[in-house]
C-alpha cells in the first residue's frame, strides 16, 4: 500500500499567476473530475503535484 502525499497548490510548480485573468491557474490539463476537485479545493492527492523548489532551480542555473 503506497502512502499518498498531501499536496498544496500554492507550492506546486504547475500553479501559476495569470496576469491576463488576474488569478492563479493550474497549468496541467485536468479532466472534468479532476477540475471539479480542484475548483472545490479538495485536490489533496494531486498526481501532478511538483514541489516548487527555488533553491533547486538556482543550483541548475549555476
Amino acid at each position: 500500500m503506497t502512502k499518498k502525499t498531501k499536496s498544496n497548490c500554492e507550492t506546486c510548480m504547475n500553479y501559476m499567476y495569470d496576469e491576463e485573468c488576474g488569478y492563479y491557474i493550474c497549468l496541467v490539463n485536468l479532466d472534468e473530475d479532476e477540475m471539479r476537485k480542484f475548483m472545490a479545493s479538495s485536490f489533496d492527492d494531486c498526481p501532478y503535484y511538483q514541489l516548487y523548489d527555488e533553491y533547486k532551480i538556482a543550483k541548475k542555473q549555476m
